[in-house]
């Protein structure tokens, strides 16, 4: 059987988390024959760790203009999107224009239009798009649809969903690219499309009507001025402020950090490190969602991102009996340790309260890894084509949509502050 072959665009801190599994563990039926990016000194450090981590070799690199003739020289399968997201979907047109099946990082994109972009060349080209939505895969979540499936809670009715960011994770997305909304979305979209994904897949509907409220109450200079803060400064690197301040994040002091971030800004300007307490922070970080989905499921949702520990808690309530879920999960920073450790399990509980009869725990049976155990699960389907999967975790882009409707609809409504109609804004 013939090696599948894929290239990466976009060689930041998910793009290891493929390259690393597709020339190893898979190795024997897929081949990365190029990366792309538009920084070159990342790329060289991409292609670093191939040789020196993975006993890989160096592949052919092409900056971000040089997309169309990466395809043409190399004729791969697969395009494997890891770039900021607000441009995720001028990779997945173009590659599926040029004749290549598309795995993307989620959030598939970041609003309406990029998404019927997006729709559009699927029916024009006949491609397939992919959308990595790993914690489908994690085993406890994987449980909880089969609870849910197999009629346990009856009808479900209602669900309250927490999800904690701490101070670890959480302060992250202020410190990169994702605080400015017009690349990411906001959280609602780039972070919460993970959660609205799940409860799409958990009680196989969509959503339907939307109302939300959210702020930057925590972050940002404003904020930090209110509690007290009078030293500031604008990025860590080189900042005495910066060394007293927890939220710092010193790229100088972990290798791969600075290898990938430091090392690389001279080309791009792109600056890793900049204080979560600094102006120009357009996303926020104090979001709650009442979404009613399709099949009539009520929906509390809330996401907080300065919290002291990381995970989340959910109730389902059904019409025989209740679910109470609260899982812990590893705290960690994009790129600051090893992949396997990003989101792994740390605690977990899955009870279940049915009507007239004792409670009990649900027991699985869980797997390491990152995302809950997750991530090689995930990365297993996607390489390894295919066993059944009564599940049907694998994610298209069907799902891929409508898991950031919610988030898009959301933002609309905290922007007007009017509950929001899914099919007035988007229908597949």
């Amino acid at each position: 059987m013939s090696k599948k072959k894929y290239v990466i665009v976009g060689t930041g801190g998910r793009a290891e988390f493929f390259y690393g599994a597709l020339v190893t563990v898979y190795n024997e039926t897929s081949e990365l024959v190029a990366i792309c990016d538009v920084n070159q000194t990342r790329m060289n450090f991409a292609n670093h760790m191939l040789t020196d981590k993975y006993g890989y070799h160096d592949v052919p690199t092409y900056k971000a203009e040089d997309f169309d003739r990466m395809i043409a020289e190399t004729k791969p399968d697969y395009v494997l999107v890891t770039t900021i997201d607000r441009t995720h979907h001028k990779y997945i047109i173009r590659a599926m224009e040029l004749g290549c099946d598309v795995i993307s990082e989620k959030p598939m994109t970041i609003d309406e239009e990029k998404c019927q972009e997006i729709f559009d060349a699927i029916e024009r080209t006949g491609k397939n798009l992919r959308v990595t939505f790993n914690y489908r895969y994690a085993p406890h979540n994987t449980k909880i649809r089969e609870v849910i499936m197999d009629g346990v809670l009856g009808e479900i009715l209602s669900v309250n969903f927490e999800w904690l960011l701490n101070t670890q994770h959480g302060a992250d997305y202020f410190r990169r690219w994702h605080r400015d909304k017009r690349n990411s979305g906001g959280l609602l979209v780039h972070k919460s499309t993970h959660h609205f994904d799940l409860m799409n897949f958990w009680l196989a509907s969509q959503p339907d009507t939307v109302f939300a409220m959210g702020d930057l109450r925590f972050y940002g200079k404003e904020n930090a001025e209110k509690r007290g803060i009078t030293e500031f400064y604008q990025r860590a690197y080189g900042s005495k402020a910066a060394e007293n301040d927890p939220f710092a994040l010193h790229l100088d002091r972990n290798e791969h950090l600075k290898s990938m971030y430091l090392d690389a800004e001279h080309e791009d300007g792109y600056q890793r490190d900049q204080s979560v307490f600094g102006d120009n922070i357009s996303i926020e970080d104090t979001m709650n969602v009442m979404v009613k989905y399709k099949n009539k499921t009520v929906m509390n949702y809330s996401l907080n991102a300065y919290m002291p520990w990381e995970g989340f808690i959910i109730v389902f309530n059904g019409t025989q009996g209740r679910m109470e879920v609260r899982i812990t999960e590893q705290s960690y920073v994009n790129s600051g340790g090893k992949k396997e450790n990003e989101g792994a399990l740390e605690g977990v509980n899955i009870m279940i309260y049915p009507h007239f009869k004792e409670p009990y725990r649900v027991e699985f049976e869980s797997s390491a890894g990152g995302h809950g155990g997750g991530d090689p699960v995930l990365l297993r389907d996607i390489f390894d084509k295919k066993q059944e999967d009564r599940f049907n975790r694998a994610a298209s882009h069907k799902d891929g949509a409508m898991s950031i409707m919610t988030g898009i609809a959301a933002n609309r409504s905290i922007k007007t502050g009017q509950p929001v109609k899914v099919d007035d804004i988007w229908k597949a």
